[in-house]
């Protein structure tokens, strides 16, 4: 069921799988343990995952990068778990500009 869901929205589950792999790996290897990041960087990680995956790897392509032929699902799913691991990273220092953006400045 959750397969026919991902083929209906044009994900793919590996990818998918790798990515919230990747979050996971991220959230453990923290050093603070807080819970949003122990739920959040798993979801972060295969939402990411799942839309830039393929994008990253066309890209990639495209610009001339060697990549290995044979293994082009192996490729894929390296770049879902790399993308997985670092979009909650990502997402982190996103926040943190919109929030130094939009916060109110206290003159002094």
């Amino acid at each position: 069921m959750m397969h026919d869901l991902f083929d209906l929205l044009g994900i793919k589950a590996p990818v998918v799988v790798a990515g919230l792999s990747g979050g996971v790996l991220r959230a453990l290897s923290r050093h603070r343990y807080k819970l949003r990041e122990m739920v959040a960087s798993p979801i972060c990680g295969a939402l990411a995952a799942a839309y830039l995956t393929l994008p990253v790897v066309s890209y990639f392509k495209a610009s001339g990068i060697p990549m290995p032929d044979p293994a082009e699902d192996t490729t894929t799913l390296a770049a879902a778990f790399l993308i997985g691991m670092s979009a909650m990273w990502i997402s982190d220092i996103l926040f943190e500009i919109i929030v130094q953006r939009f916060k109110p400045r206290t003159d002094e």
